[in-house]
């Protein structure tokens, strides 16, 4: 995506989100988000997420897709997970940040039409079909989708990798996604590897 965003900018949101929520920012949280917008502003903008159980990545990739749309209200985002219901909590998080943080009033739809548990749409240019953010499991209907950011998060579960089947069949659904990714989009996999044999396994 042409328009870059600058660390500063993610920080000083994040910063101003976890003041709304009376916290302090963890050190490896800028971390996390100073490697995300690396990510997304730099090519190939592919990026792989692996981080220890509970330490927040999800919370912190809510939070740069919600700064993304500040920065560019135009982009298409789909979060995908093992399951429609783990994809949905991203889109409720995004979506609560969006509604709460002093920066994203302006973004905020009057007219609510899309604004629930699977998908949301913000105040944007007109002319863009797709909604803001959308979620799917990684068994869903993703075809004709168009996307500018794909976060899969947890899309590696033991219900999605416990046979060997099981993982030729995921491989062959994320390789789906490079026929819905915008040109220069970005993709990031964020996640905990299940098993040996993993899909996060560098070659």
């Amino acid at each position: 995506m042409a328009k870059t965003m600058t660390i500063t900018e993610a920080f000083n949101f994040l910063d101003a989100w976890n003041k709304v929520l009376g916290l302090q920012t963890p050190k490896h949280h800028r971390q996390i988000l100073s490697f995300l917008v690396d990510v997304f502003n730099n090519s190939p903008h592919r990026g792989l997420l692996n981080a220890f159980r509970h330490s927040g990545k999800s919370t912190v990739v809510g939070v740069f897709a919600a700064c993304v749309l500040y920065h560019k209200p135009e982009t298409r985002i789909l979060i995908l997970s093992a399951e429609s219901g783990l994809a949905s909590r991203m889109v409720a998080h995004i979506k609560n940040i969006i509604e709460n943080h002093p920066w994203c009033e302006g973004i905020v739809p009057d007219v609510k039409k899309e604004w629930g548990s699977h998908k949301i749409t913000i105040n944007r240019p007109i002319g863009i079909r797709e909604p803001s953010v959308i979620c799917q499991g990684i068994s869903g209907n993703i075809t004709g989708m168009r996307s500018d950011l794909i976060i899969c998060d947890d899309v590696e579960v033991p219900n999605t990798c416990n046979t060997q089947q099981k993982r030729i069949n995921l491989r062959e659904r994320l390789r789906e996604l490079d026929f819905i990714l915008s040109p220069n989009g970005t993709m990031i996999f964020i996640g905990t590897p299940h098993t040996q044999d993993t899909i996060y396994k560098i070659e």
